[in-house]
């Protein structure tokens, strides 16, 4: 029917609206009607959030010293259990509900022990859904609670009660496991449990709770864990350092209790370029910060100010600041609150939002840190110069092509970094981002090609071999080196030949190849002057490379760039201009310098969704996309659709130089 005729017909079609159309979902139905709105979607992170939640149950039973041990257990059939040795949920009779009490708080809304006072001092969990709201995303569910020298059972589905509750065997064993199995009529079926994930998050907790045992066990693939840890925070900070160089040896601790509060943080400047501050409120991680955090941020920048006018650092007639962005470069941080009565954001607690608690934090680290400041002026001339310098780079990097700003300097690495960043990457690589696979980018580097067909080709950094893959049947032999294991085993599968070893000092003699490929990777390296004058070496005389690299559109749009491509990767060393790459081919001795431009629409939404892109700087990269300077805008194109998903323009330039005949 045409438009306009089903319009002339709407007083036939228009349903009746009166006070049947009104549905009340009733009990759970609501949880398995809209699951998005208590654990956040879907997907990966709804299916885990399901674990967190009986994990964090366990947490609070530690937290009112009740718990030293908790156990998470990943089945083949697809199952996950939670056990842990804390007080058990208790079985005995509701008096208001008329049914066992481990029964009322697995179905019904808002209920548990941490409504009433005394229960809990310290809780995390979802505001009394998160079992309820497990127990109605559960296709099966199992309860077994062990309390007052019985063991007692019971089952559901759905949300639903299966079983009333039975009475078992005596024991002298304390606890409770739950035991569940994802109903996949709601959840995404081509998901599962990510061991990694949950492995990450216990290690967390282990140390957020010192002492506490918490072991991991897939029987899917025979990995296990055990984490316990006696060195709180501390110990965590130099988990998270362990493979970076760090400006000083001993980290900044500041700490303080009052009556309802305990704040602690340790801080750590390493010689990076990226800002990496996990926060916790009660053990929960809140991934998007809150006033937690930016009390933090707002209490460093006014120290660090006020200590560099204090000491004439800063000019105060000139109107010169030390920006947040600037100090928080290279930060490493882990701050930890414990308190009650905290008020989140959403659902899944991902912000805590207590105006007192941002004023406090503020407060109080500002006096501490300025404090520590003055008591190492050796210490704090080192931090506020190095601030000075991002400073001083960044309004520089506005103002011109001035390649300070985008590359980091003497940046201490190991390949062990490499190793695992692009070991875990390479378990979705190909769905990580468009451009990787995409047949017309990879068409653009072949164009280039001028060799003959029997040429001796070495794809180097080859990841997963699909640059080089794409010149079959135009060239002879391919040959690929990655410094990866697990790249070297999707590589294998597309190329001649795959080596393992790194482009700092490639394991071939000098003039072995006709023909060099590589793509978007010397952005990751430091001085890459190095890696490209190995690519020289090993190329015989006439020879080609060829390198795509995704670009800035010019000086305007550099600076933001390198935030955001900082923001999602911690490993970019270089946000290369046009001049800069030419510079760098040219200066290596490479002649016959060509290149082609071709852009790409990449979603920005699945570009972040990595491993390593936390997800507080996932937040932060859309932040950058939303209050992008107008110098940027006006020369780099990128869209925010109505649904928010952010598209954003590549420009991606393919070069083509030679090594000169003898």
């Amino acid at each position: 029917m045409p438009l306009a005729a089903a319009g002339n017909n709407r007083a036939n079609t228009t349903p009746v609206y009166d006070a049947s159309s009104i549905t009340v979902l009733s009990g759970l139905e609501a949880i398995r009607k809209n699951p998005g709105m208590y654990i956040g979607s879907t997907g990966i992170e709804g299916l885990h959030q399901l674990v967190f939640e009986l994990v964090d149950n366990a947490i609070d039973e530690t937290q009112a010293g009740e718990c030293t041990e908790i156990k998470v257990m990943l089945e083949k059939d697809g199952s996950c259990s939670v056990e842990d040795n804390g007080r058990g949920i208790p079985t005995e009779f509701h008096p208001g509900e008329g049914c066992p009490a481990c029964e009322v708080v697995l179905t019904r809304l808002h209920a548990g022990g941490k409504f009433k006072a005394g229960s809990y001092q310290l809780t995390t969990g979802l505001y009394g859904i998160g079992l309820s709201c497990l127990n109605a995303l559960s296709e099966q569910l199992a309860l077994e609670v062990w309390r007052g020298g019985h063991c007692y059972r019971q089952s559901f589905a759905c949300g639903a009660t299966t079983s009333p509750l039975e009475k078992g065997e005596p024991t002298a064993k304390r606890g409770t496991k739950i035991s569940f199995r994802p109903d996949f009529t709601i959840f995404d079926q081509q998901i599962s449990f990510d061991y990694q994930r949950l492995a990450k998050r216990l290690e967390e907790l282990a140390f957020l709770q010192p002492g506490v045992q918490i072991r991991i066990d897939d029987k899917r693939s025979g990995q296990s864990a055990d984490f316990v840890y006696d060195s709180g925070i501390a110990g965590f900070l130099r988990h998270l350092n362990e493979s970076v160089k760090v400006l000083h040896h001993e980290p900044i601790t500041i700490d303080w209790q009052e009556d309802g509060l305990e704040f602690a943080a340790v801080l750590q400047w390493t010689d990076g370029y990226g800002e990496n501050i996990l926060s916790y409120v009660n053990s929960i991680n809140t991934i998007y910060g809150g006033t937690h955090v930016a009390g933090l941020k707002t209490a460093l920048t006014g120290a660090i100010n006020a200590y560099a006018r204090e000491t004439k650092m800063l000019k105060n007639g000139e109107g010169e600041r030390i920006t947040t962005f600037d100090i928080l470069e290279g930060l490493t941080g882990v701050l930890s609150v414990r308190m009650t009565g905290p008020s989140f954001e959403g659902q899944t607690k991902t912000r805590v939002t207590n105006e007192h608690l941002g004023t406090r934090v503020e407060q109080v680290v500002h006096d501490q840190f300025l404090e520590l400041l003055h008591q190492d002026s050796k210490f704090a001339t080192r931090l506020v110069n190095r601030a000075l310098d991002a400073t001083r780079a960044r309004i520089a990097a506005r103002r011109a092509s001035d390649r300070v700003a985008y590359q980091a300097i003497d940046t201490g690495f190991t390949k062990e970094v490499y190793q695992k960043q692009f070991g875990i990457r390479s378990k979705n690589w190909h769905q990580s981002a468009t451009w990787i696979a995409h047949e017309e980018l990879l068409g653009e580097h072949v164009k280039h090609l001028t060799m003959e067909p029997d040429a001796r080709m070495l794809d180097v950094c080859c990841g997963s071999g699909v640059v080089g893959a794409s010149f079959k049947g135009k060239v002879g032999k391919m040959i690929g080196l990655d410094i990866t294991p697990e790249m070297i085993d999707l590589a294998r599968t597309r190329l001649d030949q795959v080596n393992q070893g790194t482009v700092y000092d490639l394991p071939f003699l000098d003039g072995s190849f006709d023909l060099v490929v590589n793509r978007e990777v010397l952005h990751l390296l430091p001085n890459p002057e190095r890696p490209v004058s190995e690519i020289f070496r090993v190329l015989k005389p006439g020879g080609q490379f060829i390198v795509g690299q995704i670009l800035p559109f010019g000086p305007e749009d550099a600076a933001w760039m390198y935030r955001v491509f900082k923001k999602k990767q911690p490993l970019i060393f270089n946000m290369f201009q046009e001049d800069d790459f030419r510079t760098l081919l040219l200066g290596a001795g490479f002649i016959d310098l060509q290149m082609t431009e071709y852009n790409l629409w990449e979603s920005i939404d699945l570009w972040i969704d990595t491993h390593e892109t936390t997800n507080l700087h996932r937040h932060e990269i859309r932040d950058l996309f939303y209050n992008a300077p107008q110098e940027a805008r006006d020369v780099h194109p990128f869209e925010i659709l109505p649904s928010g998903e952010i598209r954003d323009l590549w420009r991606w330039c393919i070069f083509s130089v030679r090594k000169p005949a003898k």
